[in-house]
């Protein structure tokens, strides 16, 4: 029994290591105020209000539960071993096993340290340098990220999309959930190159195309990043391209100016301006959020603008499909073989290499 002892007094303490590293008492606390919130009637008069603290309470519940379920499976081993029952030793071993198992499994959690680890994430994918190819390279990108995400147990929301003339999209935001999705994502952020034989063009050439992955956490909460009015400028104009009999009837499309950085945030998916400036303020935040990460600022006003190109020289990974197949990251040298298979959703091992890094 001895050995067993030692394991489980082992397992407990990574455990309760991990607890203290992840704020999980804290989380509970925050978990016990945002249900406590959502049990008044009065919250859902506000729609979109309680919709973003259920979103926020469900995110807790998922990166808090496992823990705490872990936990309290060692206490009660714990408990049924100082009985000193011989004959449960076999179970015991095969329990604190499983509960091993589990612990290394939770244990990538703790690479998410990150500020806004725990958030969800906001994924753009824009078409870069290569004509029809980089379009067509950005819807395929934009199928492998929600490929990802639908594996992951992750939600998805189309927050607006642009299709491209002959081909593919010019660009494409979504809103991605679950535990941890930013903390998993923000291994995409930056330009993806794909080399590979041009469908488009009649001698089917060898074709390089890139397209700009840009991976945002989601700021609900306003206070998580205050922004100065006097640092806004708010166009709105009217809505175009597909939308139905109302798309160009009225003033509904929002065009936010960040002064200070010269970010631009449009949007026009929505049939209401407030709706459609809320969601454009939304991803301004985000974007802010990102870039102070970017350039370690803990100031609005330290920000220089967005600096970057989707071309040459710029790549954080490559996708080949000829003359061979390989998909190789620029950072952290991991590769994969099977191009399809991450072109279908395959990336833990791309976002882990990098979150180890």
């Amino acid at each position: 029994m001895q050995p067993l002892e030692k394991r489980l007094e082992t397992l407990k303490s990574q455990v309760d290591a991990a607890y203290e590293r992840l704020a999980i008492v804290e989380k509970e606390a925050k978990l016990i105020d945002l249900d406590q919130q959502l049990a008044d009637p009065d919250v859902w008069h506000n729609p979109d209000h309680a919709q973003n603290l259920s979103k926020q309470a469900a995110a807790l519940r998922s990166a808090i539960e496992p823990w705490q379920t872990l936990r309290a499976q060692a206490h009660d081993i714990n408990e049924l071993m100082e009985l000193g029952d011989d004959s449960l030793v076999r179970e015991f071993d095969q329990q604190i096993t499983a509960m091993e198992s589990e612990l290394a499994r939770l244990k990538k959690d703790l690479l998410f340290d990150q500020p806004y680890d725990d958030h969800a994430a906001i994924l753009k994918v824009s078409a870069g340098a290569g004509g029809t190819d980089a379009q067509d390279w950005a819807e395929m990108l934009e199928r492998m990220y929600l490929r990802w995400a639908e594996k992951a147990g992750m939600k998805t929301d189309l927050i607006e999309r642009s299709a491209a003339d002959e081909a593919g999209i010019k660009n494409s935001t979504v809103s991605i959930s679950g535990p941890y999705a930013y903390g998993k994502l923000r291994s995409e952020h930056g330009v993806h190159r794909l080399v590979r034989l041009s469908p488009f063009n009649s001698d089917n050439l060898r074709q390089t195309s890139f397209a700009l992955v840009e991976i945002m956490p989601e700021i609900d909460a306003p206070d998580e990043v205050e922004i100065n009015d006097q640092d806004l400028k708010i166009d709105v104009y009217r809505a175009g391209g597909h939308g139905g009999q109302s798309v160009n009837t009225t003033d509904s499309a929002v065009r936010i100016t960040h002064l200070p950085t010269n970010i631009v945030v449009a949007i026009q998916n929505e049939r209401s301006q407030l709706q459609n400036k809320e969601t454009a303020m939304k991803i301004l935040r985000s974007k802010l959020a990102q870039l102070q990460l970017d350039q370690h600022k803990s100031d609005l006003k330290d920000l220089k603008g967005e600096n970057k190109e989707a071309a040459w020289g710029n790549q954080i990974r490559n996708y080949v499909l000829h003359p061979y197949t390989m998909v190789k990251d620029a950072r952290t040298k991991h590769e994969d073989r099977d191009a399809q298979s991450v072109l279908d959703g395959k990336l833990d091992e791309f976002m882990l290499a990098y979150l180890e890094q």
